[in-house]
């Protein structure tokens, strides 16, 4: 490869999303390589993530929202997020051998020029990529560092067919607990969940109100909750919860997912006396904030897919040409796992 000189190709947003995803937000450009710098190396990425945070990142008010955990989006910039790729050239004084596998988060373009600091080298030539851009590691770091998962628990996950609640349903059952259940937003989902990951039992969001389906799912009540949506699922989980409960927030995709305007606002009414007398403790959690929990999440994958006790759950679409589609699809919520594109 001659930097500088060979053709790329990158997702580049056209215009700031105004309500839901729509394929002429975004746009597939034909970039040239840069020759990398001193400690920069060109990596060609072979997969990459895609999360329905993009759709916030790429409002027009995404700049003013305080406390957001991802930069902002403008028209003409490139998309980015996590990817694993191959080094094929470096800068002067760059540690990154050639040839060396490379995690960065510089993904939604074939190649990618990274600081040294931005890549993390990844010791086997045919990674699962995802194990490593799934978010597995943040189910497994919510549920040993933000709560912790005792015998015989029973656990309440929502979006439990998501990128992180596929894995926290089966990671809290590795862990002890004793029964699991997961929301999700449809039957077929709720079926896929109980015969592929192991659920005990599922509500949806159709199904009737969250209290009532909740309360015949766990009847003794709910120990650990684990949370991606906020909203009435949340509220009904508090209600239900035993004394002593423990609960982890992840996300809110009431917000994200709003049909109108994803926000980071996720307004919602809790029963703070049910919180006080049961003694529950809730906590916000980032993975972000554990990173010595990815090379345990590793070690421990590891061992549970030697032994048959645990499923990687990703959806993979071919070629930087589908990116675009794969997040439209992704935040329509049509889609089960981690998304990736592989190139």
């Amino acid at each position: 490869m001659s930097a500088g000189l060979s053709n790329n190709r990158e997702v580049k947003l056209i215009r700031h999303v105004q309500g839901e995803i729509h394929p002429e937000d975004f746009a597939i450009m034909e970039t040239t390589i840069p020759a990398p710098g001193p400690y920069e190396a060109v990596v060609r990425n072979r997969w990459f993530r895609v999360s329905i945070s993009t759709r916030l990142m790429a409002q027009e008010d995404a700049k003013a929202a305080e406390g957001i955990p991802f930069p902002p989006l403008n028209p003409g910039d490139t998309l980015a997020d996590g990817a694993i790729g191959e080094v094929v050239q470096t800068g002067s004084g760059c540690s990154l051998p050639v040839g060396s596998l490379v995690m960065h988060p510089f993904g939604w373009r074939e190649y990618a020029v990274i600081h040294e600091h931005d890549g993390k080298l990844i010791d086997c030539r045919e990674p699962d990529p995802a194990a490593y851009l799934g978010h597995g590691w943040t189910a497994y770091a919510a549920l040993t560092r933000g709560v912790q998962v005792k015998k015989g628990d029973t656990v309440f996950v929502s979006s439990g067919a998501g990128a992180i609640g596929s894995m926290a349903g089966q990671i809290a059952r590795l862990l002890g607990a004793t029964r699991v259940i997961g929301s999700t937003s449809r039957a077929s989902k709720a079926r896929w969940m109980q015969e592929e990951l192991g659920y005990d039992a599922v509500v949806t969001r159709d199904g009737g109100p969250m209290n009532e389906q909740l309360a015949k799912a766990a009847p003794e009540g709910i120990d650990v909750i684990v949370d991606m949506v906020g909203g009435e699922q949340l509220a009904a989980a508090i209600k239900l919860a035993r004394d002593g409960a423990r609960g982890v927030l992840l996300g809110a995709l009431t917000a994200e997912l709003n049909a109108e305007k994803a926000s980071l606002q996720a307004p919602v009414t809790l029963d703070s006396f049910q919180i006080i007398f049961k003694g529950m403790t809730l906590r916000g959690f980032s993975a972000d904030h554990s990173p010595d929990a990815f090379g345990f999440w590793l070690r421990d994958l590891k061992t549970w897919e030697r032994d048959g006790r645990i499923h990687l759950t990703s959806t993979t679409f071919k070629g930087i040409e589908s990116s675009i589609s794969a997040l439209q699809e992704a935040c329509a919520g049509r889609l089960k796992g981690v998304v990736l594109i592989e190139l």
